[in-house]
């Protein structure tokens, strides 16, 4: 790249003089973990991207599927076709978007473990889960190792977005049962592109500030807005926070990283599927696994470097590297753990 295009890159924002190059530089030395990569998080990622944050790590579980394409700006009509795993489609495109940016990818159930893995050497945890525990686990993460973290949901018209600050506002466990942060998905009740867009703008907004070293600039309230209905509300939460709180407070004891050492079954709202996670991490050859899948089924059988899919006549079995398993077609927990145990023994 010539040196004129690496000077010109970032003019445009170097200009706003409240950034200027010293918020430029220091948000090229920053570290951001982007926690999924639907909606939200591929528009996160990147407009940081884009705005030259020096390393993004994204983390995702699912892979792309068509009803994504509506709202998920990073991804193609290949990308579902391939089935590629978010994470990965994400890192390939914005790879391209801005070589200068070190991104990685993991393709993961982002839990406790995992995420404290990762947020040791970063400076901000930008929330796009699709699930309220992922979020509960990254509050106990952000209170345990001091990272601040910018909540953001979104489902239909309306979206909601809080930046929590270790030490300084109230933490999302303070908020439980006094704050209604909402329990709809856009897989229940839908979701408009626009209402995305717009959390996404108001968190990576407050991502530059903070990264940019101008706290004194965050917005301290929380953020709720409704577009069809032209609404917009900003909720101060000060008095919310608990000296009691067990996430954050006096004797946090961070109870949200707590875990059983078991196999865990989950049912993904709204989307007739169970996903099962193992007690353990694995590393599955996935070429030896769709052989081995291949003589016990009569299915069809797709493999890609990322996953393995089964395709039965009443279920869609998907099979990850990690050992995770997405079981589509049904939301009885039991059924799907008596398909998995026949396929993974």
């Amino acid at each position: 790249m010539k040196e004129h295009n690496r000077k010109s890159r970032y003019s445009r924002q170097e200009r706003f003089s409240p950034f200027g190059t010293d918020g430029q530089r220091k948000l090229g030395g920053s570290h951001v973990i982007v926690v999924g990569a639907g909606a939200l998080g591929s528009a996160i990622a990147e407009t940081l991207v884009r705005a030259g944050v020096g390393w993004v790590t994204i983390a995702d579980r699912d892979y792309v599927e068509w009803s994504n394409l509506q709202r998920q700006q990073l991804y193609t009509e290949e990308d579902a076709m391939k089935h590629l795993p978010k994470a990965e489609a994400a890192r390939s495109r914005l790879a391209a978007v801005n070589s200068e940016v070190k991104i990685d990818a993991y393709v993961m159930d982002v839990r406790a473990q995992e995420l404290e893995e990762l947020a040791r050497d970063c400076d901000l945890m930008m929330d796009a889960a699709d699930n309220f525990d992922t979020r509960l686990i990254m509050n106990d993460i952000s209170q345990k190792l001091k990272v601040p973290w910018i909540y953001g949901g979104c489902v239909g018209s309306s979206g909601m977005t809080y930046t929590f600050i270790p030490g300084h506002t109230p933490c999302l466990h303070c908020l439980l049962g006094t704050v209604p942060l909402g329990v709809d998905t856009c897989d229940t009740s839908g979701i408009l592109p626009p209402a995305v867009q717009m959390v996404a703008a108001h968190q990576s907004m407050e991502a530059m500030k903070l990264l940019a070293g101008q706290r004194d600039n965050l917005r301290s309230t929380l953020l709720s807005f409704d577009l069809w209905r032209n609404e917009c509300y900003e909720m101060k939460l000060d008095h919310a926070k608990k000296d009691d709180c067990p996430s954050c407070g006096v004797q946090a004891v961070y109870p949200f990283l707590w875990s059983a050492n078991r196999t865990k079954s989950e049912v993904l709202c709204g989307r007739d599927t169970v996903q099962i996670r193992p007690a353990r991490k694995m590393n599955l050859d996935l070429k030896q696994l769709a052989h081995r899948l291949n003589g016990l089924s009569e299915g069809q059988i797709s493999v890609n470097p990322f996953i393995v899919i089964l395709q039965l006549k009443l279920h869609r079995i998907v099979f990850f590297a990690d050992g995770r398993v997405l079981v589509h077609g049904t939301s009885d927990t039991m059924e799907a753990r008596s398909l998995y145990y026949q396929y993974m023994g």
